[in-house]
């Protein structure tokens, strides 16, 4: 692969620069990088900070090209598909990656220069089976669970749950008592099934390489019936509230620092790039246990999932497209971006960011249960937003619970069958 330069020329302002090309020239040429990704993650405080960095030390642009969470997927690979690819992708590498060809689109990132600053862990989420380095990790790696808050619990004299019985008493009682127990955002949002999946799989190697041979289906797995079971009774009994089909991204915050919500499944990094404290209760408030979804008695956590710049080999621009990568990879621009920012580091050369105590404080827990990402990212067929389908078709009672989990199973057949198995 050809090796460039790239240098950072503090003066009046950092310029950027490749081998065989003058700052001069580079400046005169004033180019328009597209960049594709998800509406939600596209406004994270680390993402507008990189990309005015960008422009204001380069003079080029950046046309951000954003969708909404349930329309990313299949619009995406869709402008693939019809020849209006952009210069640079952000995706997750998840089973829904396949939906692009990879191997077809997308330029191996291996013998870039900043590679050797990516942190052992960092890399490997972000290569294929063959090693193959399809991005640049530049994201929060953050750790899910069941985040409550702590000062409602206490003023009820009730403590965290450590089992899913006691988790399921502790719903209740926050129920009766007037509280929505579990913000359960419906409307759109999709990750949270994950969050159950991943011990059922994680646990159980064998398992997932059987579903993934469609030696087996959902319908075969009871935990992956007791997990929908449990999710239609907690909305039967009124632990998501009465708004859980309208609540929405941007819902999530308001129910929760108003003191409306007691919990909800989400990470860590959300707390510091996407909630507001606007009313009575702050991130001082809050604590961290496991999720429970009725997969596993003691519950559960996940480990980060990273989104990657993936650069688009048969673009016009890949040249300039690798040069971005290099600026979002250099010390000094993503310390800017992610200064105060609590993830785990993705760079080794990160010093900016910080550790939340929430997680800290949680962290024999979590060293204990903790799982790495497993249903979203080595689930053949997974597709978050299928799965959130079938669960709304189940909410609006137009399937029972062991219809829903036949849906998952059509889903995923589906969408292996569209995108051929592997592919990653």
């Amino acid at each position: 692969m050809k090796k460039r330069c790239f240098a950072l020329l503090l003066a009046a302002s950092v310029v950027l620069t490749s081998c065989g090309q003058s700052s001069g020239d580079r400046a005169s040429e004033r180019i328009t990088l597209s960049l594709m990704g998800k509406k939600s993650d596209l406004e994270k405080s680390y993402m507008t900070s990189i990309f005015k960095q960008y422009e204001e030390a380069t003079g080029n642009r950046l046309n951000i090209i954003a969708y909404e969470d349930a329309e990313f997927e299949r619009t995406a690979s869709k402008n693939f598909a019809d020849g209006k690819a952009p210069d640079i992708l952000m995706h997750f590498h998840n089973a829904d990656l396949s939906r692009f060809d990879v191997s077809e689109n997308f330029r191996y990132l291996n013998d870039e220069s900043w590679a050797g600053d990516l942190t052992d862990s960092a890399r490997a989420y972000c290569q294929d089976k063959d090693g193959n380095l399809l991005g640049l990790p530049f994201w929060e790696n953050s750790v899910s669970g069941c985040y409550y808050n702590k000062t409602i619990l206490d003023s009820l004299g009730l403590k965290p749950a450590s089992t899913q019985a006691e988790f399921d008493v502790l719903c209740q009682v926050l129920a009766d008592t007037g509280y929505t127990p579990v913000c359960w955002p419906g409307n759109g949002c999709s990750w949270m099934v994950q969050f159950g999946m991943d011990p059922i799989f994680a646990d159980d190697p064998a398992m997932l390489e059987k579903l993934n041979g469609n030696e087996i289906f959902y319908s075969d797995i009871p935990q992956m019936t007791d997990m929908v079971r449990w999710i239609a009774d907690a909305s039967e009994k009124g632990w998501f509230g009465t708004e859980y089909m309208e609540t929405g991204w941007s819902d999530i915050a308001p129910a929760l620092s108003s003191g409306e919500a007691v919990m909800t499944f989400i990470w860590d990094t959300w707390f510091y790039t996407d909630f507001e404290a606007e009313d009575k209760y702050s991130v001082a408030d809050f604590a961290l246990m496991p999720v429970f979804l009725n997969t596993v008695e003691e519950g559960t956590y996940e480990g980060g999932n990273l989104n990657m710049m993936m650069v688009n080999k048969n673009g016009s621009q890949v040249e300039a497209a690798l040069d971005f990568l290099n600026f979002c990879a250099s010390p000094e621009n993503y310390n800017v971006a992610f200064d105060g920012i609590s993830t785990v580091n993705c760079f080794k050369g990160q010093t900016t960011n910080i550790q939340s105590k929430m997680v800290t404080d949680a962290q024999d827990s979590i060293d204990r249960l903790g799982r790495v990402s497993t249903a979203a990212s080595k689930i053949i067929g997974y597709s978050a937003d299928d799965m959130i389908t079938a669960l709304t078709d189940l909410f609006y009672k137009k399937t029972d619970v062991a219809g829903c989990v036949r849906l998952m199973d059509e889903f995923r057949l589906k969408e292996t069958a569209m995108n051929g198995a592997g592919g990653l």
